[in-house]
């Protein structure tokens, strides 16, 4: 004894899973955490044998910039957890 099982086709929508602010909000982490690193790569130094100790140890490095890749991987999260605008 075989059943037969008929199907009726079923439409799916496709949601995108974020949304416009979503992705705004991502582009925005992702500016903040380059800012971030760009500032903690600092820039030449005008003789690469003497080591300066300002350059190195600046609050900029240390300091600014950490916080900024912080701020931008926080953004993401808030981008990733906001419910799209419907």
């Amino acid at each position: 004894m075989s059943k037969k099982v008929t199907t009726t086709p079923t439409s799916h929508t496709s949601e995108s899973l974020f949304g416009k602010t979503n992705y705004i909000w991502m582009l925005a982490g992702i500016a903040v955490i380059a800012l971030g690193l760009l500032l903690m790569a600092g820039g030449r130094s005008a003789d690469p044998t003497v080591f300066e100790q300002k350059e190195v140890y600046s609050t900029t490095r240390i300091t600014i910039a950490p916080i900024l890749i912080i701020a931008g991987l926080a953004l993401e999260v808030v981008a990733i957890f906001k419910k799209p605008n419907s």
